[in-house]
């Protein structure tokens, strides 16, 4: 068993070239398997065929989006000739469509799992939690011949671009696996997969912080279709923005012992540094302040509804030094005074005890 860890890997660049010649060779693989001459597909996206033979050769993201887009379609193969019939194309535009409408991440990648299984048996794809990691995981169901490593490479990338994209978020990953040996290209996985690789694993898996499974779908139809036409980014983009960090700072915030707390106290409390939590916060189109608005508004609210203390007492309660300082910040939040407010929802509360047929 292999394990690599490297120390924070620079994101490619754009037009660095560091896609293994292994891949291309994959899709060549592909063509021969029709009995159609990849020389055309080579040469639309300027990759010199005397490269398949070196395996020092790298091509660029823009190269191998390129070559792999118009394979698909050439071929009516999204697979690239993976599994033991062709996966027309659209076919992983379907499974984006079917999983959309999820309320949350979970709920979406158990479904691309679940109906992946309608476009090929060849392989399985599993989601499973233990405790706080989620672990997604490809399990063949027959051998994958010379397509192993690229098939399992680039269904993982699939599936972990489509899940950033359609929660607009980084999911740091906690570790790579990858059942084959350390492929002589194996600093490129350091590009694809940050954080720690495992290489003669069982399985070919990635493991993640399971709260991202609880985020919100962001993304909608118009967002869907303008990503297809260019789906495969996704599986070389690098989200700097991180959902996660924010749900935490709101989670942190919900206690009330923690209103007043400074950038350092709540920075530390998700083990960043200030710079990070302002700059994601910034990202999210956010701020610290608005946080704590946002959490002093809802606590004003339901002490209001819920509770019997008086308006000074929750003007205390909710981090104010006075009660017309509370009272001029409610009415921003609201449109109306907190007296207003609570007087309105009893009276609702009455009408609807009167009227339990309305």
């Amino acid at each position: 068993m292999t394990i690599r860890t490297p120390d924070a890997p620079p994101p490619s660049r754009p037009g660095r070239a560091a896609t293994p010649i292994a891949f291309i060779r994959a899709i060549v693989l592909a063509y021969r398997r029709y009995g159609i001459d990849p020389a055309g597909a080579l040469a639309r996206a300027d990759i010199d065929p005397a490269a398949l033979d070196d395996p020092d050769a790298r091509v660029t993201a823009a190269q191998m989006e390129l070559i792999s887009g118009h394979a698909m379609q050439e071929l009516d193969d999204e697979a690239l000739g993976w599994f033991s019939r062709r996966l027309p194309w659209g076919s992983y535009g379907l499974l984006c469509r079917a999983s959309l409408g999820s309320p949350d991440l979970g709920v979406a990648l158990k479904r691309w799992c679940r109906h992946h299984r309608l476009l090929t048996d060849d392989i399985g794809l599993t989601l499973a939690v233990d405790r706080s990691v989620a672990t997604l995981t490809i399990t063949p169901n027959r051998p994958l011949g010379e397509m192993h490593e690229f098939c399992q490479v680039t269904l993982l990338r699939y599936v972990l671009g489509y899940a950033c994209w359609a929660i607009d978020s980084r999911i740091p990953l906690l570790e790579s696996c990858f059942p084959f040996a350390a492929p002589p290209h194996a600093d490129a996985y350091e590009l694809m997969f940050p954080g720690p690789l495992r290489f003669d694993a069982e399985l070919a898996a990635i493991r993640f912080d399971a709260r991202y499974l609880d985020l919100p779908i962001r993304r909608d139809e118009a967002a869907l279709r303008a990503m297809l036409q260019r789906a495969l980014p996704l599986t070389v983009l690098q989200y700097r923005r991180d959902r996660l960090l924010v749900e935490g700072v709101r989670r942190f915030l919900r206690d009330p012992a923690n209103g007043a707390a400074t950038a350092e106290i709540v920075a530390g409390s998700l083990n960043v540094s200030v710079r990070t939590l302002h700059r994601q916060l910034s990202d999210e189109g956010s701020s610290l302040q608005q946080l704590k608005d946002e959490a002093r508004r809802a606590r004003a609210i339901e002490l209001l509804n819920r509770s019997q203390r008086s308006i000074k007492q929750i003007s205390a309660l909710v981090g104010f030094r006075n009660e017309k300082s509370f009272a001029r910040a409610f009415r921003a939040w609201t449109g109306v005074p907190p007296q207003t407010f609570r007087d309105r929802k009893i009276a609702c509360d009455a009408d609807d005890k009167g009227n339990p047929a309305g």
